[in-house]
């Protein structure tokens, strides 16, 4: 995400760990990063709760999730402790493929730079739901409690065909030499299955522009859109990242930490069906939450009020006992 100050954006320290020399891929690659990079923010020595977004996301919680991640929200900083981590260091990333458990396993070494042989939470949205499944059956007994927000167990092969044609978009804006251009029509394109039908329905007129090849509404909206995300990433990083969200597969069985999952029936790129089958299939299902959004896939970043009801739900329990309440 574009480096934009929060008003009220917590404080915090970043938190840098090394990569061993010996530290493989799973598919036998080496990061050319030599770290990966956390953020940690909030209470001191209060419960650690990991927050990981979209692939897009950064260590920056409060930024890309800033109604969620603030004083008095449902991700309060004032109540807990706050960790959140850089996806797929550096921002070149040219031929790299990585996985979900990858990335859970460069998590693994933040949390072994602060001396944090567990997490108590772990809040994870689209790709950062997956690495969080990924965790939770990679580290089992690295982890308390797991909520995953428009995320499921695997890719969906209709989501897998949307992201093939933006990154072959991608590479052929790259290697013509018109990467940033390039970047900017598969965030337009990627922003059509983010949203849905509905919402765009509402929005825009339907009023066609003078002459044919000219924007409609509709078209202005996923063109500024895409004109905001030209410089904020590499073509190479995001064809990684989205291949990653396409390779992604754990066995629900494997995720033995109390699971919340939360999805949403208009959400195209995880259907609600898996969902449904991630929550059927996990031994230790605490809840299942599903609910109708215009919003769809970013229903997660805008349905404020029913994912922070879930939330609290989640990290309530860490906090419900802090130690001036008791002396209270």
């Amino acid at each position: 995400m574009a480096s934009i100050q929060v008003p009220d954006e917590p404080a915090g320290r970043d938190i840098r760990a090394a990569i061993p020399d010996d530290f493989r891929l799973e598919s036998g690659q080496r990061l050319a990063a030599t770290q990966v990079v956390g953020r940690l923010h909030g209470l001191a020595d209060g419960p650690l709760v990991v927050v990981a977004g979209g692939i897009s996301s950064g260590r920056f919680a409060a930024r890309w999730w800033p109604w969620a991640v603030k004083s008095g929200g449902p991700i309060d900083p004032d109540r807990v402790r706050v960790l959140a981590f850089d996806l797929l260091p550096g921002r070149d990333a040219f031929g790299v493929t990585i996985t979900t458990t990858d990335q859970a396993r460069l998590l693994a070494l933040l949390l072994d730079a602060l001396g944090e042989a567990r997490i108590d939470a772990f809040v994870g949205a689209s790709y950062g739901g997956c690495i969080g499944l990924a965790f939770a059956a990679a580290f089992p007994g690295r982890i308390g409690a797991l909520a995953v927000i428009s995320a499921a167990h695997r890719a969906h092969p209709a989501a897998t065909a949307w992201r093939g044609v933006q990154r072959r978009l991608l590479a052929f804006a790259r290697d013509c030499g018109r990467e940033a251009e390039g970047v900017a029509l598969a965030r337009q394109l990627a922003m059509t299955t983010y949203r849905t039908a509905d919402e765009f329905a509402l929005r825009f007129s339907p009023t066609p522009p003078a002459r044919a090849g000219e924007p409609w509404p509709v078209c202005d909206y996923l063109i500024a859109r895409g004109a905001d995300y030209a410089d904020v990433t590499s073509a190479d990083r995001w064809i990684s990242l989205s291949d990653s969200l396409d390779r992604h597969s754990v066995d629900p069985r494997a995720v033995r930490c109390p699971l919340t999952v939360i999805g949403f029936t208009s959400d195209a790129l995880v259907p609600i069906a898996d969902s449904r089958e991630l929550a059927a299939r996990a031994p230790n299902l605490r809840r299942l939450i599903e609910a109708p959004s215009i919003f769809g896939h970013d229903a997660f970043l805008k349905e404020r009020e029913l994912v922070g009801r879930a939330l609290h739900d989640v990290l309530n329990p860490l906090t419900a006992l802090q130690p001036d309440e008791i002396a209270a």
